[in-house]
């Protein structure tokens, strides 16, 4: 265990709230006409109950044999917290003694329903066009006497935490134990589930686990003991079951194991608080780093306006305007291009007005290795372009060999012992520095805060999508994931852990193992994961036009209606109904094939275990995506999952937009370079389509038909009805008037018109998505054309500038 120091970070936790827990009372009463489910008998049928916010446990009522009209009258009892969402499963199986029971159906019941000291008798219809009933009461009763800590963010909750102690009492154990036999212990539902232990002369004898404190579980232990004969096979073991309610607090408590011949191991057992604070920050606004950066960034970027604009008077910290760069993916392309830009607004003095720099795929790849060194900006980018440059025309082949490869299996042997799980990603990463850098770079994410200590450069914004493993397409469920020098962290739930501890091992909130910071190459692998796409991805890809695109934003980011309206308009309950929807092992096998990543990516999710807010989803930050069932069922969501899939954020959008647009950062001007070939304009009109069903303020993306045709070097967006809005000046990659001029206002020779043919659209053009070579006249050409697309639009950039200004103006209060 270790507790946060990470360099002066303040993850800044709500204050905890005490709220008090309910104890939950169900009673199956009985189901009728359930005639469907045996041909030459009737029905054995029974009901599974299962509340894992509330117990670890999994409660069946008896099986009433030979009835289609079964009656149990049996209750079940749970202690559950009211401020968390607490979805209660009820499952009815008949029972089979030749084959696997079967389900028939599932019921989901959130149990807000019950009001505290009421009950209510719910009748489940469980087929419309049929009369099959489950009728079952509910009784919801405070317990005073047990008030619980939470902290929350309306989103996500985070619950009191508790350890439990289980110490092997040598000096009262009667067991003959042997180093063949090991000790078993199992908690359900803690951080640690199960420990075992070898033993013998050098046994472990002290087990700690972490648990949440009001959830109803119990510990198992047991001794397995391997006799050794001619066959060597296992002894049953007895096992001790020890619910721990039973345990008082700060008290120990001996208990024994049965063993062989009748001895037993005698165990020691305490509960204590667990003392961990939050680890994971709960908040929609942005950290307190980051407000800092933005103090002393916005003195540079006043100082440069006043510069750049030949201002008379000194700008005000509210006159300050907010200035983003937002690069989009595309490789190498992508990577050469955000060099030439940035060049050019360095050659321009414009570099020192831009507060944030956002990327996404190959844009990342030119921003982490600009922030290897902390003072970038303020120098000659020259070196660094260079370096690009030299390692972009070289022969890819090496990174193949047998040696490099050998060096990568080692490099990934040495993760997995650090407790990092197997990726293939991780060897995508480990190739992409070698074609990038030529050499292990070991630099981390979290040094490039260095570049930020006096606000000397830009705040850079990563962005990737986390997605489902292997049940759904990318469209279907994705969510945004922002990487900052400072945080990383869930937009949709309002969740970030220190940049230094992703990747560690994380529990209800706290850290549980903190495992070595990863050198940024993994990292840039991540961001520009596109091998964890599945069967599904790909053909929304190759059947899509621009326009079908258009559609699917639209559909998939309208606001989630509110749960009563999802499922039944008169009750938070809803059905699933097996016999309708059969799960044959063919039908899994072939959606298995659709949305299975063969070649995903896995880390450890720091979410793991945050109970959802009972409320999470009519909170106004959490954006669920529209059509996806799976947001209005917390048991599918993030929190619930053991790791995250993350891949590259072209999957959905290909745009790192959404991070300048997350509240808080209330951009006024974005240069946005797009560096599409085929759709200057996609990501810009998609990004439109997102914000405008979110409700997010962005400007129209309106086009003539000519502009369309031949896009200009330099557009620009805004909206002056809406001040809240920022404006956008886009820069698709074109080849215009760069073809005869070698730079702004100065025509090209003769000679020098070889320079300024740029193929962005030939069957034979280096700059495919899938090209990692470039020839040195091909970097070249690609460079100068955006800096040059940039340096040719002076003026209107300092119109835009002036425009900022004024905009900056307008939205003060």
């Amino acid at each position: 265990m270790e507790s946060l120091v990470s360099e002066g970070l303040s993850c800044q936790p709500l204050q905890g709230e005490a709220s008090t827990c309910c104890q939950l009372s169900v009673k199956i009463l009985e189901a009728r006409n359930l005639f469907w489910t045996d041909l030459l008998s009737e029905a054995d049928l029974y009901v599974v109950l299962q509340l894992p916010t509330a117990s670890t446990s999994t409660f069946r009522t008896k099986i009433i044999s030979n009835s289609n009209h079964p009656i149990w009258n049996e209750t079940f009892s749970f202690q559950i917290q009211r401020q968390v969402k607490n979805i209660l499963e009820l499952k009815v199986y008949d029972a089979d003694l030749v084959t696997e029971d079967k389900d028939l159906f599932t019921v989901y019941f959130d149990t807000i329903e019950v009001s505290p000291g009421k009950s209510i008798l719910k009748t489940f219809s469980l087929n419309p066009q049929g009369k099959e009933e489950l009728d079952v009461e509910f009784q919801v009763e405070e317990i005073l006497d047990s008030p619980e800590n939470l902290i929350t963010n309306n989103v996500l909750v985070a619950r009191e935490l508790s350890c439990l102690t289980a110490q092997v009492d040598k000096t009262g154990s009667t067991a003959v134990v042997t180093e063949k036999d090991e000790l078993v212990l199992t908690l359900k539902g803690s951080y640690e589930d199960t420990q075992i232990s070898t033993l013998g002369s050098g046994m472990v004898d002290s087990f700690l686990f972490h648990y949440i404190t009001a959830q109803e579980t119990e510990m198992k232990g047991c001794l397995k003991s391997l006799k050794v004969d001619r066959e060597e096979k296992d002894i049953p073991a007895e096992n001790l079951t020890v619910p721990l309610k039973s345990l008082t607090m700060g008290e120990e408590v001996a208990v024994t194991i049965p063993a062989a011949d009748a001895t037993a191991l005698g165990l020691k057992l305490s509960t204590s608080s667990c003392s961990e604070e939050l680890t994971v920050r709960l908040g929609f606004g942005l950290c307190d780093k980051e407000q800092e950066f933005l103090k002393k960034r916005k003195q540079v970027v006043a100082k440069a306006l006043k510069r750049v604009l030949q201002l008379e008077h000194e700008l005000q910290e509210d006159e300050v305007p907010v200035i983003g760069v937002m690069a989009i993916g595309g490789g190498a392309r992508a990577m050469t291009s955000l060099y030439g830009h940035l060049f050019a607004l360095k050659k321009l003095d414009l570099l020192d007005c831009v507060t944030y720099i956002s990327g996404t795929s190959g844009s990342t790849w030119t921003l982490a290795s600009l922030y290897e060194n902390p003072d970038w900006s303020q120098q000659d980018l020259e070196k660094p372009i260079s370096h690009a440059r030299e390692h972009m025309a070289k022969s890819k082949l090496a990174a193949f060999s047998l040696g490099h490869m050998k060096g990568y299996q080692q490099e990934l042997k040495r993760r997995t012992e650090e407790g990092y799980p197997p990726s293939f990603v991780d060897l995508w990463s480990l190739v992409l520095e070698f074609l990038l850098h030529g050499q292990v770079t070991e630099h981390k994410f979290s040094e490039q805060r260095a570049a930020l200590e006096q606000g000397q450069n830009p705040l850079p914004l990563y962005l990737a999508l986390n997605v489902k493993e292997n049940s759904l397409g990318t469209l279907d469920f994705k969510e945004w994931v922002e990487f900052s020098p400072y945080e990383i962290g869930f937009l949709k739930y309002g969740a970030f852990i220190p940049s230094e501890l992703f990747g560690s091992e994380f529990f209800m909130g706290r850290l549980m193992k903190k495992l070595p910071e990863s050198r940024i190459c993994f990292l840039e692998g991540l961001w520009s994961n596109v091998f964890s796409g599945n069967l599904m991805d790909a053909w929304y890809d190759f059947t899509s036009s621009e326009e079908t695109w258009k559609q699917n934003i639209r559909d998939k980011t309208r606001k989630i209606a509110p749960e009563k309206d999802l499922h039944d308009s008169q009750s938070t309950s809803w059905i699933n109904l097996s016999w309708l929807q059969p799960r044959t092992a063919l039908t899994q096998a072939f959606q298995g094939l659709l949305t299975g990543r063969p070649l995903l990516h896995r880390c450890h999710n720091f979410l793991r275990d945050l109970h959802l807010h009972q409320n999470y989803s009519a909170q106004k930050d959490f954006c669920a995506w529209g059509e996806c069932q799976l947001d209005s069922v917390p048991r599918q969501l993030t929190p619930l999952q053991p790791q995250l899939c993350l891949v590259d954020a072209a999957f959905f959008i290909n745009t790192s937009c959404p991070l300048l647009l997350r509240a808080g950062r209330n951009l006024d001007l974005i240069f946005s370079f797009g560096y599409s070939i085929s759709s200057p304009f996609q990501e810009l009109e998609q990004m439109e389509i997102y914000c405008r069903e979110r409700g997010i303020p962005f400007p129209r993306v309106e086009l003539s038909e000519e502009e369309r045709i031949q896009p200009r070097e330099c557009h620009v967006f805004s909206d002056p009805n809406c001040p809240e809005a920022p404006t956008v000046l886009h820069f698709p990659l074109v080849n215009l008037s760069f073809k005869e001029h070698s730079a702004p206002g100065i025509k090209r020779s003769p000679e020098e018109l070889d320079g300024g043919q740029v193929d962005l659209t030939g069957f034979l053009s280096p700059y495919s998505l899938a090209n990692m070579t470039y020839s040195g006249d091909d970097f070249d050409r690609l460079l100068y054309l955006n800096s040059y697309n940039v340096q040719n639009n002076h003026k209107e950039i300092l119109m835009a500038l002036r425009t900022a200004l004024k905009h900056r103006k307008q939205r003060q209060p």
